[in-house]
């Protein structure tokens, strides 16, 4: 039957007969949780068990965005009140040992809450590099505006995932740090030269170049493509993500429903793949687009099919730990002041 290079969200708490259907025909290879997908614990656990029992392969990759902050769809009152991205960076302004500390307890306990539900993979870190007067999509998601910084703290963050059996994503892969627009509703052009992407926006993502996968940025930069945004140009995926950065893994694409990207979703899907995408991401659960994207998905096959296989032969990677003792050492870290402000409401 095979696998179709794609990721699919779906519409609400479990899944519609409709849904089974199409998932077991077209065989996506993985599935993306939202806010929408969440209620308890035992639902979220029923669910991804629904989501893997309508394909044949094993090791289904069940994405979520759990970053902290903002943008976690796991929240209280059954999951932790993780804090946002910046707040590592505060900590580790003051003390770099415990700003890498926090920043890999936080994912290690991440890893925990998410293996419990069967899901595996965290699209996490975020290793964008903002500047001043960029759009706050990224904001306080961000580690720093220093890419040393981000670099330290986003390794910690995929080595506490990884430590609990859950694969990061990086991402934005080559930078939206210096996006002006918010990509969800419009297309950022960034006009930086080379020599200033090379020295900041691409280096945390060349620095952890050997993480199993990466998710693109809906950004041009028009000193190396002035015409189509990374995640469809393959002048961006060959020269920049896969020759410079040296990124071998398997690259995704951000969601391709967000207004960045125009035309029909089947034609954004197509572009992708020609661009050089391993795979291709659709969030929002509307199945009516959805199966345009699956007519213009290839099956895996090629290196594309050798990355994939590569991502499940990771998931077995998973250490014990005391959750326990780390939630303490983790809360007690969480109630340090920072600049006079507690860092669990910075950035919020």
């Amino acid at each position: 039957m095979g696998i179709t290079s794609t990721i699919f969200g779906c519409s609400g708490l479990s899944l519609t007969q409709e849904e089974r259907d199409f998932f077991s025909e077209v065989q996506p290879w993985g599935f993306i949780l939202f806010g929408r997908n969440v209620d308890t614990p035992q639902q979220v656990t029923s669910l991804v068990a629904e989501l893997k029992s309508c394909v044949s392969h094993d090791d289904v990759p069940i994405l979520i965005d759990q970053e902290g902050g903002r943008v976690r769809r796991l929240r209280p009152p059954h999951w932790e009140a993780y804090p946002a991205g910046e707040v590592f960076g505060q900590h580790y302004a003051q003390d770099k040992e415990r700003g890498i500390r926090f920043a890999w307890l936080q994912s290690r306990l991440m890893a925990c809450d998410l293996l419990k539900l069967g899901v595996n993979v965290d699209c996490l870190p975020v290793l964008d590099v903002p500047i001043r007067g960029s759009h706050d999509v990224i904001g306080d998601r961000a580690y720093s505006d220093k890419p040393a910084i981000v670099t330290d703290i986003g390794r910690a963050a995929c080595e506490g995932l990884m430590a609990g059996g859950v694969l990061p994503v990086i991402k934005h892969i080559p930078g939206h740090g210096r996006a002006g627009v918010d990509s969800h509703k419009d297309l950022p052009v960034v006009t930086a030269s080379l020599d200033d992407l090379e020295k900041s926006d691409f280096e945390p993502f060349r620095a952890l170049n050997e993480m199993p996968m990466a998710m693109t940025a809906h950004v041009i930069y028009t000193e190396i493509d002035k015409d189509k945004p990374a995640t469809i140009s393959k002048t961006v995926i060959n020269d920049i993500i896969r020759n410079y950065i040296g990124f071998k893994g398997l690259l995704m694409c951000d969601d391709l429903s967000m207004h960045a990207l125009k035309g029909s979703l089947e034609r954004r899907a197509e572009a992708s793949f020609e661009a050089g995408c391993d795979v291709v991401l659709h969030c929002n659960g509307n199945l009516t687009e959805m199966k345009p994207i699956a007519a213009a998905s290839p099956k895996l096959s090629g290196d594309a099919l050798k990355r994939a296989e590569q991502v499940a032969n990771l998931f077995a990677n998973n250490n014990a730990c005391d959750e326990a003792a780390l939630r303490k050492e983790f809360r007690f870290l969480c109630d340090a002041k920072i600049y006079g402000q507690d860092p669990t409401e910075a950035g919020h």
